[in-house]
């Protein structure tokens, strides 16, 4: 699970929002203002008839100030039309989603072309719901319920690109032993498998696994993705413990990319490695 105040990688990208850039932002314009005029929150509060406790989260980016919290503060601070014109761009934090991760997340959306190479568990666009929750038990520290629901959410929305954008290429490589983990149970797993299978058959979408027993591998560095937008840019994403890095300098999404294709030539083919995934079902 990747997430904006730091956690573990189990979830893949996921976890309790922190607050979005946006409101950060706005937050950080309003204090400065109400410096400036000279208010402490208290009074500014008075102004703008909200509590002082309302104040300190929208200063803070807690809280999505509403309409008439920016009118009355805009007026209370001048009428300089800096809130009203903040206010335009402001967004929530994305529930489940870690602040690390958003960012790709949202290349995610408008992406021509999507690869993802994953060595310690089922990447987060292949998961089965019941897998998700599995890898979500597992975490620690603990989750509390409504962070599981915001990462199993997250997850499922996500998800769902691959069917809504047909014309996108989604391609996979797996590592073996990823498939013959058993987290979550044989329940999990066989429909696991059988939710993998389904995706891999989608005509945009490409599943190849790097068999155990192969003298040759060309990503030893960990997992890693990569993605190519309308325009012809290509970004890479390298994800570890408590953190995940968006690369786009040119050098070194270029390492990444001669990597990822020399590991697909070192992978089983996508009829071998369906092949092999029905016999692991089969097996369970």
């Amino acid at each position: 699970m990747t997430n904006g105040e730091a956690t573990t990688t189990t979830c893949d990208g996921l976890r309790e929002p922190d607050p979005s850039d946006s409101l950060r932002t706005f937050g950080a314009v309003v204090q400065g203002l109400r410096e400036h005029a000279g208010l402490s929150r208290a009074e500014f509060g008075e102004l703008v008839r909200y509590s002082k406790h309302t104040v300190v989260s929208v200063e803070l980016g807690r809280r999505m100030p509403d309409s008439s919290f920016v009118e009355r503060a805009e007026e209370a601070l001048g009428n300089t039309g800096a809130l009203r014109r903040a206010a335009r761009h402001l967004t929530r934090g994305e529930p489940g989603l870690a602040a690390w991760f958003r960012r790709w997340a949202r290349l995610e959306r408008e992406a021509v072309s999507l690869s993802t190479y994953e060595c310690r568990l089922i990447p987060g666009l292949l998961q089965s719901e019941a897998y998700a929750r599995a890898l979500c038990d597992n975490e620690l520290p603990p989750l509390e319920d409504h962070e599981v629901e915001a990462v199993i959410g997250a997850r499922m929305e996500r998800r769902r690109l691959l069917w809504e954008r047909p014309t996108t290429t989604f391609d996979f490589i797996l590592e073996e032993a990823v498939l013959m983990r058993r987290l979550g149970g044989l329940a999990v797993t066989r429909e696991l498998f059988d939710h993998i299978l389904e995706v891999a058959s989608l005509r945009n979408v490409t599943l190849q696994v790097m068999p155990a027993d192969s003298e040759y591998h060309a990503c030893l560095a960990g997992p890693v993705r990569l993605l190519e937008t309308p325009e012809g840019r290509t970004f890479a994403y390298s994800e570890g413990q408590e953190n995940g890095r968006l690369l786009a300098g040119v050098k070194e999404v270029a390492r990444i990319r001669r990597r990822y294709a020399r590991l697909r030539s070192q992978a089983l083919s996508p009829q071998e490695s369906m092949g092999l995934l029905e016999r692991r079902r089969e097996e369970l």
